[in-house]
Parts: C-alpha cells; structure tokens; sequence
C-alpha cells in the first residue's frame, strides 16, 4: 500500500481533502469545532469536537455525500495571510484554534489560513488549487482521539480518510486495504480460535486457546531445539525482580516509565520485569569462569512485561506482557565476530525454513550528540559499533545505519519486516554490550591469569513468539503448513452409518504416528463439513466412502484445492512427514 507521506503530490492531496472533510462536518454538524488535520501515512485524518453527537461507520456515507457536493461545487482555494492578534480575533469562540494560535512561535508574524467557499481553517498548507480536484476520496473509518493526545482531556472524534488522482488508484487501494483487513491477525486468530482478549483481564494481556498454544507451544520447540543444537544453555528465571536489580543495570534510569509501577513487600521494592537481561547476568555471575569456559550461551523463553499506552495495543503483535525467545552470549573480545555471525546465521536459517522473505537489516548506533540517553565511553562505542559493521561487511549484507535508534548500553542489529497490517516493525535483534557486564562486575580468568570483562549479545530471533505469531499469522493469512497447524488432518467419513469404523482406523493410526488430527462424523452433509474444514484451513482433508475402505485406500484434498487424491496409507504418511520435514508452506 502507497505511503502517503511519502509522496509529496499524494500528501497534497490529502491534506486539501482533509479541509473539505472538515467543510461537509461543518455544513451537517453547524456547532462542531475542529482541533488538527494531518496527513498521515495512510491519507489522512480530522480530530473534531461534535459535542453530544457520536458518529457511527453508518454516519460516514452521509459525510462523503457532502464532500463530494462540496468537491462539485468547484471553490477556488485561497491561501490568506493575518497577523496573531487578527487570527486570535477571528477565531475567539474556539478554543482550539485558539490554543494552537497561542502556542505559535512569538517570532511567527504571519499566520496563513485557508478559504474554501464557506470555510476557512487555519494551516500552513500548500493546498491544490480547487475543488474539484478532490473527487477521488474514501472516508475509511471513526475512532476516538483524546485532545493533544493526554487522557486527562476530552474525547475528540477522529475522522480518516484517504484521496487520489485517479478512481483506478483509489479502487486499486481499497482492494489492498480489504486484502489487509482480511489479512490481519486479529481477525484470524477470532476465526481460528487462537486468542481472546477481555478487558475484565486487562488491555493487551491475550489469552491463548487451545488452538493458540498448539501453535505456540509449536513455536517454542522449534527455536529451542535450534539454539540445543547450537550449544545454547536453557535456564528459567523470575517474572520480577527487585528494583535495585534494575538500578544496577541502568534499565531504572531509562525505562522506569515503560515499567509496571514498583510494589512492595516485606519492606522491598518489586517489579515485573520488562527484559531478562538482568537475571542472565547473575546467573554467568552465579560461578567463576575461564577464557575456555567461553562463549556460554544463556537462553530462556521468559515471560516480560511492559506498560504500553492502551492506544499503541494490537492484538497479539503489541501487548503489555509477552514472551521473548531470549539469549545473552557472553563471549571475549576475540569472539565477538565468530558470535555475531552464528546469531545471523540462525535468523537467517529460520527465515529460510519459515518461508519468510520480506524483510531488511538496519544497523542502530548511538547519538554521539546524546549525553544522556547513551552510556558515555567513546571508545566502547566506537569499537562495538565498528565490530557489527565488519561482520555485517564479512556477510555481505545489505544494511541501513540508523543514528539515535540503539540500546543505551551498545549498538544493534534488527531485522525490520512489513507486516499486512500497519508500520514496519522489529522482529529479530542482536544487540552488542560492552556495559552491562561491568556494571554488574563480570568477569573471567584469562590465560595469563588475569581478570577480564566478558562481552555480551543480546540476542532474540523470533523477538517475542507473541509477535512472531502474529507476523506469521498475517504472512500465511492463517494457511499454517502441516507442522504449525493446531489441526493438520481432518478424517471425514462420506457417511456417518458406514463409514466410521474406517475413519477411526485411519485417525487412530494418524494420531499413533504423531500427526495432529480430528475427525468429523457428524450426521451432516459432506459438503457442509467439508466447508468447516475449509474455514478452519485445515490443511488436509480425508474424504473416505465406500471405495476407500474396501480398497484400504486413502483419499485427500489439500486446502483450497478441488483436487481429490487417492494413495496407499504409507504413501499419505510419507507425504505429511516429508511436509513437517520441510516445513512446507501451503500455496495460495
């Protein structure tokens, strides 16, 4: 989907049909006052107090109406210029064109507005020149906003929408925008049963069904066995930790505000925990190391939590607790590149066997200029930043530096994906840090008998599984391959009377051979089960009559084929344990 944004025609565009959007409310709604309207990158929106009044999705039609009479009507639009006493003359009786007038710079002599038939609305512009221009619009949907985005003031209503040139743009954007729509996660994992969300929980602490934990328990083996096979060491630590914990790390100083708020008990100071970090620290600290001790490779899947905004939750892909797929490598200087390397060897190992293709390196580095944020030692950051650049040369990968986006004590990698729905985003990470270990007084015996700091990586692959879910989830519109799927076969018989001492053979036999199957004999038309099957995407589906059962044959249909195979029972076996093997994706 086109970013808006981005393209500076399209941004125009938007932000002129924002400002007719804004004349049609004002024609229908004669008392609303209006706060800002900005692009965005997908189109744009308005913040208006309506009062009383709550728009609906039913309302939205009714103002596209009016917009386009008022697109018809082919007002010139004219930018004029007043001074600050003149702009708060004219806009006296509201409050918010008021408050922005009076935040403006004292240095601003001029302050611009726009004039379009009827209506006038402060703005800096530039604006197209008519009307008439702004035919091809979709108002997409209402939400609430609260005024300058602070809880303690009012509930706006916000209204966005989206324009282009042409009606084939518009349709052609309005088909991505259902293809995301059916795409997105939320509605999938709804569908499939995957996870539930319920404010008497709490926002952003999903629940996962049955079906959920099948997949992500699924998820969990796979990356464990991955780091087993690489020598990673799998501990398990406390969702909590002592606040002085954080202060020692340095986290109290530069992420109290993303905490749970501390509590208390015993005369001690808690928190729940928003990184690992801390924890794998004591334990490499827990015993006394040699250089041929190293690299140790801590791991855990570790329960975090985080208090995010309730307007930045989505579904599983951003929550306030989650599970990170977590490692800390503590390694010598001499290591760091060997190490590196094995971490993007791994992601780039599950990608490939995950089918994940999509996706692009960003190398974060400090801020030199930030004497705050970041821990102030030149010459650690210098080094560590040098070290990624060179493996990443070694690799021939294609990257972007980011300055001002790493950890505040090293710099990292991230792999960056698109997902269907919503802004890019990190999946994986492998962060380089010189500071923790000294912090927290680590060290190992080296061959010549002396004390040293060990390095460290912070590492995760999948991120969190929660948000590799859903990123997986989006990727295969919920068509999960054999091996990740909650149900991977569904066994029907044609007739329920006839047929279900065959089905049950056939199921038993699967269930025996680690294959995971249900079967539907319920006194229901074929077609209607195998439609069920079909919504659940379940990936194979037996249909076994008559024919099946005396020839001791099998027959299937994968999902969103027509196609009917029949084979020997070995030759099915073999066809599902080939697909888990590989991994295999379902085509579309």
């Amino acid at each position: 989907m086109v970013n808006v944004k981005e393209n500076e025609k399209l941004s125009v565009l938007n932000h002129s049909c924002a400002h007719l959007l804004a004349q049609a409310v004002k024609h229908l709604y004669p008392e609303a006052k209006f706060w800002v309207g900005p692009v965005v990158e997908e189109g744009f929106y308005y913040d208006i107090d309506l009062g009383d009044k709550r728009l609906t999705e039913e309302d939205l039609p009714v103002i596209e109406k009016e917009m386009k009479k008022c697109a018809k009507d082919a007002k010139l639009i004219k930018r004029i210029e007043i001074s600050k006493d003149e702009a708060l003359e004219q806009f006296k009786d509201d409050p918010y064109k008021v408050d922005l007038i009076s935040r403006m710079d004292e240095n601003d002599t001029v302050i611009s507005m726009y004039t379009q038939g009827d209506f006038t609305d402060l703005c800096r512009g530039p604006h197209v020149e008519n009307t008439k221009l702004l035919k091809n619009f979709k108002l997409l949907k209402v939400a609430g906003a609260y005024w300058k985005g602070d809880s303690n003031n009012k509930m706006l209503q916000r209204i966005y929408g989206i324009c282009f040139d042409t009606p084939e743009e518009l349709e052609a954007h309005l088909q991505a925008l259902e293809e995301a729509k059916q795409r997105d996660h939320r509605k999938i994992g709804k569908d499939l049963e995957i996870f539930v969300t319920n404010d008497l929980i709490g926002k952003g602490l999903p629940m996962y069904l049955p079906n959920g934990f099948i997949m992500w328990n699924t998820l969990e083996n796979y990356i464990r066995n991955k780091e087993l096979e690489r020598g990673y060491l799998h501990v398990l630590t406390p969702p909590l930790g002592n606040v002085e914990l954080y202060k020692t790390s340095g986290h109290w100083d530069h992420y109290k505000d993303a905490m749970f708020p501390k509590m208390e008990v015993e005369g001690e100071e808690f928190v729940l925990r928003p990184m690992n970090c801390p924890h794998h620290m004591m334990i490499y600290g827990n015993s006394i190391h040699s250089y041929r001790d190293l690299p140790i490779r801590i791991a855990e899947i570790a329960r975090d939590c985080r208090f995010e905004t309730s307007g930045s939750l989505k579904g599983i892909e951003r929550v306030r607790t989650f599970c990170q797929n977590d490692s800390h490598i503590f390694c010598t200087p001499e290591q760091i590149e060997s190490e590196f390397k094995g971490v993007v060897d791994l992601i780039l190992e599950v990608y490939k066997e995950l089918g994940i293709k999509e996706y692009r390196f960003e190398l974060s580095l400090r801020d030199p200029e930030d004497k705050v944020k970041y821990y102030p030692d030149d010459d650690m950051w210098n080094n560590a930043e040098n070290k990624l650049r060179e493996v990443l040369k070694d690799l021939k990968l294609d990257y972007v530096e980011k300055i001002g986006e790493a950890a505040f004590y090293g710099p990292k990698l991230d792999v960056q994906v698109k997902p269907a729905v919503g802004n890019e985003y990190t999946l994986s990470t492998c962060q380089l840090d010189f500071c923790l270990p000294m912090r927290f007084d680590l060290n190992y015996i080296d061959k010549d008998g002396t004390k040293k700091t060990p390095v460290v990586l912070h590492r995760a692959v999948f991120g969190s599984i929660d948000r590799f879910m859903a990123f997986y989830l989006e990727e295969t519109k919920g068509i999960l391959p054999l091996w990740l799927a909650p149900v991977g076969v569904m066994v029907m018989p044609v007739n329920s009377e006839y047929q279900t001492d065959y089905a049950e053979e056939v199921y038993k036999w699967l269930k025996e051979n680690g294959i995971r199957t249900e079967m539907d004999a319920r006194n229901e038309k074929l077609s209607y089960r195998m439609r069920e099957a079909q919504m659940r995407r379940i990936p194979y589906t037996l249909i076994l009559g008559d024919n099946e059962k005396n020839d001791h044959k099998i027959s299937y249909r994968v999902y969103g084929k027509n196609e009917t195979i029949t084979v020997s029972w070995d030759e099915f076996l073999e066809l599902l344990q080939n697909d888990i093997k590989e991994k295999k994706l379902i085509e579309k």
